[in-house]
């Protein structure tokens, strides 16, 4: 069960939730052509199944499998949504197209006030100046989840292991997913896939997989303040 924040969190929350304000507009990312001299493009990967409407953001390789993460404490609309990349195009140093931003396109009003996603239980009072809680990246690989499609998930994955013991969730099934993403939708993919909009096995949720900009680390989860959520 998701957990549910205690009165007094609620209203540390509110008394302190000026620190969880983005240092930046994200509007600009879906905007912009053009920010801090990087050229930047807009790509649709397909639609997001939001089933509750409590979300969860996270490495689906390393953490959407373990059926304990929580999603974040404020709901999102409940329906299908496109889910919007921002592109940092390849420069001349030779770098690869990065994934600057990924968004839910909830509606077409660009929100005026973006703040960090919280799942309830943060330590808001001991927050400094340019840190964030974020969520963990460890393989690379990030996703917008919906708390009914991570239950989906985990059975999917708790299923696949049982009949693949000595298998690899990724190099044994979702490899070959990303490079079929690739061949059919080249452009700001390597050649190993950078994206894939993957629909459960036995469900019709789809939950797209995409790769989080400079690989492992933690990246924020924003969400607008009237509750819907933003990378």
């Amino acid at each position: 069960m998701p957990m549910v924040p205690t009165s007094e969190w609620l209203s540390q929350w509110e008394q302190q939730r000026d620190k969880l304000k983005c240092p930046v507009d994200l509007n600009d990312y879906f905007a912009l052509p053009e920010i801090a001299g990087k050229q930047l493009e807009i790509i649709d990967i397909g639609p997001t199944s939001i089933l509750t409407g409590q979300i969860l953001v996270c490495d689906p390789l390393c953490y959407l499998g373990h059926i304990e993460e929580q999603p974040y404490f404020q709901t999102a609309p409940v329906g299908t949504y496109s889910t919007e990349v921002c592109v940092v195009k390849p420069d001349e140093d030779g770098d690869c197209a990065r994934y600057a931003a990924v968004r839910l396109r909830f509606s077409d009003v660009p929100a005026f006030r973006f703040e960090e996603a919280l799942i309830g239980h943060e330590d808001i009072s001991e927050m400094e100046d340019g840190e964030f809680f974020g969520f963990n990246v460890d393989a690379g690989l990030a996703c917008i989840c919906d708390k009914q499609a991570h239950q989906a998930f985990c059975d999917f994955a708790s299923r696949w292991h049982k009949e693949h013991p000595d298998g690899n969730l990724y190099d044994d099934y979702f490899a070959a997913l990303f490079a079929k993403s690739f061949r059919e939708n080249p452009q700001y993919q390597r050649d190993g896939g950078d994206w894939v909009n993957w629909r459960i096995p036995d469900t019709e949720y789809h939950v797209p997989l995409f790769q989080s900009g400079f690989g492992d680390g933690a990246d924020p989860a924003f969400e607008r303040s009237d509750g819907r959520l933003s990378r």
